[in-house]
């Protein structure tokens, strides 16, 4: 039996959906828990009234600290399958999702199996927010956002472990109100882990969908990086200092213009908007797809970097 675990808070619209692909993938043997936090739409009655046509198989548990790790790790707790697997509301899944996982477990002998994340829009601002957050340029080389790469990684979306994995590493950080997957992923391979990213592994993840949310969003990611990074040194790369370090040039420009008086301290500021402008123009498709990603790569960079300089504060 395997174990399918959903945190959730207001989710009405899309948990009717995610429960619907759970009861008719395969493998048939399976249960599934969804841990609210509390939701004050529909999500509790509409979750109860599926419960009552698949009693056994379908959960509902009640997480009063609401943020996602006290929810992984309740229904870790309350759940008896192997693996584990996490879904999300806001996602989409192949038919043979379940069962991509499993053969990849059978056939890596990883702890750790997962696909890409690969974004896609409803709405336009949505469609190039999910065309620059799978761009090199917008995320950097982190591997588990490109739908093709096969192999070992940092990370993968969302993820599915095995259960022993538990005992091994230890649960999800409780102080991680973000990061907590990276966090704990970063852990695992410390201690000699293995982590499997196969993109035969489908889903179609949702981002935010508009650039005030997409800043809230990747000010959070930025904000707690740092104490990934503190908890897990061995998770250090190069691309999760560069906003932070573009938010401080961009903050000290003025000064150092004025101070110089010359227009080569605006260099880098030149080739980021030209290079902002090349992948715009790249990957955005039509006249309208172009103008809406171009605002996209620098609230990514700035919301991100913004948060990691607020984090190495926070978290000193």
């Amino acid at each position: 039996m395997i174990t399918v675990i959903c945190p959730v808070f207001n989710e009405e619209k899309y948990i009717g959906s995610l429960i619907n692909f759970f009861v008719k993938a395969l493998p048939e043997d399976k249960e599934l828990f969804i841990i609210d936090g509390g939701s004050t739409d529909n999500t509790r009655k509409l979750v109860e009234k599926w419960m009552v046509d698949f009693p056994g198989r379908i959960h509902l548990l009640h997480n009063p600290n609401r943020f996602v790790p006290f929810a992984l790790n309740q229904a870790i707790g309350a759940s008896s399958g192997d693996p584990v697997i996490r879904l999300d509301a806001h996602t989409d899944y192949a038919d043979d999702y379940f069962e991509k996982i499993l053969e990849t477990f059978r056939d890596t002998g990883a702890e750790i199996v997962g696909g890409p994340m690969h974004a896609v829009g409803r709405t336009p601002v949505q469609k190039a927010i999910a065309i620059a957050t799978s761009t090199k340029f917008g995320i950097g080389n982190s591997s588990f956002h490109d739908v093709k790469y096969k192999g070992y990684a940092d990370t993968v979306y969302l993820g599915a472990w095995k259960r022993e994995i538990f005992n091994d590493v230890g649960l999800f950080d409780l102080s991680m109100r973000r990061n907590q997957d990276d966090e704990f992923h970063y852990r695992a391979i410390s201690k000699g882990k293995k982590i499997f990213l196969n993109p035969d592994i489908r889903s179609r993840y949702y981002p935010r969908d508009s650039y005030k949310k997409l800043f809230s969003q990747y000010y959070q990611y930025g904000l707690y990086k740092p104490l990934v990074l503190k908890k897990v040194k061995s998770g250090l790369r190069l691309r999760h200092f560069i906003p932070a370090l573009f938010v401080i040039y961009m903050t000290l420009l003025p000064v150092a213009a004025v101070l110089t008086e010359s227009f080569t301290v605006f260099i880098p500021l030149f080739i980021y908007i030209l290079t902002d402008v090349l992948f715009s123009y790249v990957y955005g498709k039509g006249i309208q797809m172009k103008l809406l990603l171009f605002p996209v790569y620098p609230v990514l960079h700035i919301s991100y970097g913004t948060g990691f300089i607020a984090g190495l504060f926070k978290f000193r």
